[in-house]
């Protein structure tokens, strides 16, 4: 059970839960229709504080780094995805039972049956577990389910259990099909047999203009547009590397299944940062202002052990030993911990995971991501990668267009670059009308692809290669073709650069936040407060007066007014209810201060000031009470010193 702040009630996911959709901090899409799996509407609470998640972002990241605000377009054109790789290989994947056709995705199924076996070996032992909460889908999957409960596994099982499980996020389909058939995980439900795990694309597809000829995707991140226009971006930041460029928009994903409420859903708001930097100098100027900043770390050979011990330290110690790759990657990990902690997610139910071996992409040298603990589990919210020059390569490589920066060197220096040669004469007559597709596709190679051709060509005297436009496979022999290194001479370095790219998923830490700050008061189960920090509560104030009296009327648009003018967001509840029953309900909306207007207000113009979670209350003048709601929200201020000039009120 876990237990937060003055209270002996243990935290419930499902009280949370009913909360945020009974305020209406958000809601099932199409409810009345039935609704639609990981699809979610958000009401005026839910836009408020998400609102205020990406205004905190602004000012934290594209204000403070100086990056440069893009927005592109959600439609993206196949060819585009084609060439970042994610037509071949944005996919999860999936098994479907023979029998029913129900459809699970494998590598989550392996997860619930392993821990599902686990807790009943230690139930079997006499050992006491926790039992957390789970979501719909599980609860119904539980009534019917066929797994065998409370029975004991050999110690050498539950140690490959609980190393397959250390390690579910690197798995391929194949060797989840493995560990399917290995020990035999069937649906949970109805015990049917599974086909193998076949990979399913995410994007969802679409068509462009009334034919339908322009194969088109609702794009699953906001990475590519910023890619795309990073020649603009370097013009616009007057050519001068590094910077950083940033977006914030919706991203869609085709789930399998959708499932934990806003953790797994089709569509959602990303707010992504591209750092363009050196790829011979990955240091940052502001390094040494996070080198001291410590926190828990979750690296690739740990896990790759089958451990999930956290191991702490500086960001400054994990970049000098090489757990980290480099600073800037360090920096933006340092970075990405003071936002997630400013906006209220719990130090201590966040970590660092590493991306293991067999899960990092292809092109990227490091990657890690910002999990947060919640009842469903440690969540990925954050990724925080070193892609290369991948990104930028391939694009230039497609279109010819030349992605890169330059450098003015001090000094000329001499570089020894592949370089291709053709024999016009023979190159023309050989390829004839595709002569033009061939040599602009030859032309297009990077320096890593030009090394690969010429290794083929010298082992083999010949390149094959399937190109784009052209029929059948093409041949290039070496007396149509030589590639080989030239040393040259230059005196402008021109270079692709590499990114660092932080992706936030906002959804994700909107649950996680509401998890580490709702709780319940002492002894009163029902009475659930949401402790968001002033500066993203939805409502910062709510004002209340004692009665509906005309007689307090005055004062009480006094009150709106002043609020109105400091641009500080109110709601006024003069209903019949107890001033209790009214505090109490903007508990639950977060709403982290209260004005209480009464009649001696009326007499000497001052109010009294509540404090949400602590219910202290303090009173002084009307712009007193302002300036100090002011401090304590939009200035890193604290309750104690924002009211220190106030006078302590006991309503007793």
């Amino acid at each position: 059970m876990t237990f937060t702040r003055d209270t002996n009630i243990p935290f419930s996911r499902d009280s949370l839960e009913q909360l945020l959709k009974r305020r209406f901090f958000y809601a099932p899409s199409f409810e009345i229709y039935g609704g639609v799996a990981g699809l979610f509407d958000f009401g005026p609470p839910g836009c408020a504080f998400q609102n205020n998640i990406i205004d905190v972002w602004r000012k934290h990241f594209i204000l403070e780094e100086e990056m440069l605000e893009v927005e592109a377009t959600m439609l993206t054109p196949h060819d585009v995805f084609k060439t970042s790789g994610h037509v071949d290989r944005f996919t999860d994947w999936m098994c479907k039972d023979l029998k029913t056709g129900e459809i699970f995705r494998a590598d989550h199924l392996v997860e619930e049956v392993l821990e599902s076996r686990l807790k009943g070996d230690k139930l079997a032992r006499g050992e006491t577990i926790k039992e957390e909460e789970e979501d719909e889908d599980k609860k119904k999957r539980k009534k019917k389910v066929k797994e065998i409960k409370n029975v004991k596994l050999d110690d050498e099982v539950v140690k490959e259990y609980e190393n397959i499980l250390a390690q579910i996020d690197g798995y391929s389909g194949e060797q989840l099909g493995e560990l399917i058939t290995k020990y035999n995980i069937t649906n949970p439900t109805t015990g049917g047999k599974l086909e193998p795990p076949i990979e399913f694309n995410l994007m969802f597809d679409t068509a462009i203009g009334p034919s339908g000829n322009l194969k088109a995707y609702l794009r699953p991140e906001t990475a590519q547009g910023q890619f795309l226009n990073f020649s603009k971006l370097l013009e616009f930041n007057n050519e001068k590397m590094p910077f950083a460029s940033a977006s914030i928009g919706k991203s869609f994903r085709n789930e399998i299944a959708p499932r934990a409420g806003l953790l797994r859903v089709r569509e959602f708001l990303m707010a992504e940062i591209e750092h363009f930097v050196d790829p011979e100098n990955k240091s940052h100027p502001k390094f040494q202002d996070v080198k001291d900043v410590k926190l828990r770390f979750l690296p690739k050979d740990v896990q790759e052990a089958g451990s999930s011990e956290l191991i702490e330290k500086t960001v400054g110690e994990a970049v000098a030993s090489g757990m980290v790759d480099n600073e800037t990657l360090g920096y933006f990990i340092a970075r990405i911990y003071a936002f997630l902690v400013k906006i209220g997610t719990d130090p201590s139910r966040l970590r660092f995971r590493q991306h293991m071996s067999n899960e990092m992409a292809h092109y990227a040298s490091d990657c890690w991501d910002a999990e947060l603990q919640t009842s469903y589990g440690w969540i990925e919210c954050v990724g925080c990668a070193d892609r290369s020059a991948y990104d930028l390569s391939v694009h230039a490589a497609r279109t010819g267009e030349k992605l890169v920066a330059r450098q003015m060197l001090s000094e000329p220096r001499t570089v020894e670059e592949y370089e291709i040669e053709l024999q016009k004469k023979k190159f023309g007559p050989k390829f004839r009308k595709d002569a033009g597709t061939v040599e602009k596709w030859l032309t297009s190679r990077t320096q890593c692809e030009l090394e690969d051709l010429s290794k083929e060509l010298q082992e083999n005297g010949k390149i094959t290669a399937s190109i784009k436009g052209v029929e059948g496979t093409v041949e290039l022999d070496s007396d149509l073709i030589k590639i080989a290194k030239v040393k040259r001479t230059e005196h402008v370095r021109e270079y692709i650069p590499n990114v660092i790219e932080p992706s936030f998923g906002i959804g994700r830490i909107l649950y996680s936040v509401f998890e580490h700050q709702y709780w319940a008061r002492k002894d009163e189960a029902e009475r659930g407060v949401l402790s968001l920090p002033p500066l993203v509560a939805p409502t910062k104030v709510l004002i209340v007066p004692l009665s509906n009296s005309a007689e307090l009327q005055p004062m009480v648009k006094k009150v709106s007014t002043i609020l109105k003018k400091e641009k500080i967001p109110f709601k006024i509840d003069d209903s019949g209810a107890s001033i209790g029953k009214r505090y109490a309900r903007n508990d639950e909306l977060g709403t982290p201060f209260g004005i209480t207007i009464d009649f001696e207000s009326v007499q000497d113009e001052s109010v009294t000031l509540r404090e949400r979670d602590s219910t202290k209350q303090v009173r002084g003048s009307i712009q007193a009470v302002v300036d100090a709601i002011k401090d304590i929200t939009y200035s890193d201020g604290n309750w104690k010193e924002g009211t220190a000039h106030l006078a302590a009120f006991n309503s007793e």
